[in-house]
């Protein structure tokens, strides 16, 4: 049985993670357990973004990815999103996760960048399938990147 563990605020001294949702699975919906946060600058109660990590491995994981993020646009280009994704990897480490997987669109060059950054290798660029709701709502594919956790 899962269990979510004291991670409701994390920081690296320049940023803060701030819990705001602790979602349970949902497998009717293929959800997996999930930390949601708000990104905000050190000390301050102010959102600049927000990032959330699902734990486990099914389908949709693998093409929607373990962890998402996103930077308000008067934020961005400061590194605030690989920063994030630094601090979140002790949750994914606590619970037993040897890899995660980020993903994005093709076309979509900071996030891209982003999990460069992070030290994310690409995996490949793969076709959704029909079935998927991101391919449902017109999306056609998703850069896969692996992070090896524990090397």
């Amino acid at each position: 049985m899962f269990e979510f563990k004291d991670f409701d605020f994390l920081t690296d001294g320049e940023i803060d993670l701030k819990i705001e949702e602790k979602t349970p699975s949902n497998d009717k919906k293929g959800y997996v357990p999930a930390y949601k946060y708000k990104i905000t600058l050190h000390n301050s109660n102010d959102s600049i973004g927000n990032i959330d990590i699902r734990i486990g491995c099914n389908e949709n994981i693998y093409y929607g990815g373990h962890i998402g993020y996103e930077i308000d646009n008067a934020y961005r280009g400061k590194s605030y999103a690989s920063k994030a994704c630094r601090i979140i990897k002790q949750v994914a480490l606590s619970h037993g996760m040897d890899k995660v997987i980020i993903t994005c669109d093709p076309y979509n060059w900071a996030s891209r960048i982003t999990c460069e950054k992070v030290g994310l290798k690409l995996k490949e660029i793969a076709d959704l399938p029909l079935h998927n709701v991101m391919y449902l709502e017109g999306e056609r594919q998703k850069c896969i990147f692996e992070w090896i956790l524990r090397e």
